[in-house]
């Protein structure tokens, strides 16, 4: 088998099975670093357009766009995880509402968008920071690391 190939289950001989659990995360760039999402939040993703700001909005707060019909807040990772970079964000990774709580229609502002991996759980690390809830883990893949990111507990 080669060394990317995750398998979803393995048979044990004896008939029980022993689930290898993995999920499907989207990853994309924030400064210089990768981080990803769980593929089951997002909705789309979008070219940065035109927003409109929020009066007193909380810094990380871009401000707000017009999607389909729906008034969508568009959120700064980098100022809400305090990473410093002047980059351009060229895309929008836009959430599902029913995922949230309060159904909010919400969407990050990314520098790039690369891919939809699967990735195995046993590949995933405890985050460095026990007490931060809005860091699931952290994913070593291809002598990199990936930071994985919850985004129903980032802005909480």
């Amino acid at each position: 088998m080669r060394q990317d190939a995750i398998p979803t289950q393995v048979a044990a001989d004896d008939g029980e099975e022993d689930a290898v659990d993995e999920v499907q995360v989207l990853e994309f760039k924030l400064g210089q670093e990768t981080y990803c999402v769980d593929i089951e939040y997002v909705s789309e993703i979008v070219d940065k357009g035109r927003l409109t700001g929020v009066p007193n909005a909380p810094d990380y707060v871009e401000g707000v766009m017009d999607l389909r019909g729906r008034t969508t807040s568009i959120i700064n990772p980098k100022s809400l995880f305090s990473i410093d970079d002047d980059g351009e964000s060229k895309r929008i990774v836009i959430f599902d509402p029913n995922r949230f709580e309060d159904e909010a229609a919400t969407g990050w502002l990314v520098d790039e968008v690369y891919q939809v991996v699967r990735v195995s759980m046993n590949d995933v690390e405890d985050p460095p920071l026990e007490k931060d809830d809005s860091i699931e883990g952290v994913i070593k893949r291809d002598g990199e690391l990936v930071v994985w990111i919850s985004p129903v507990h980032a802005i909480e």
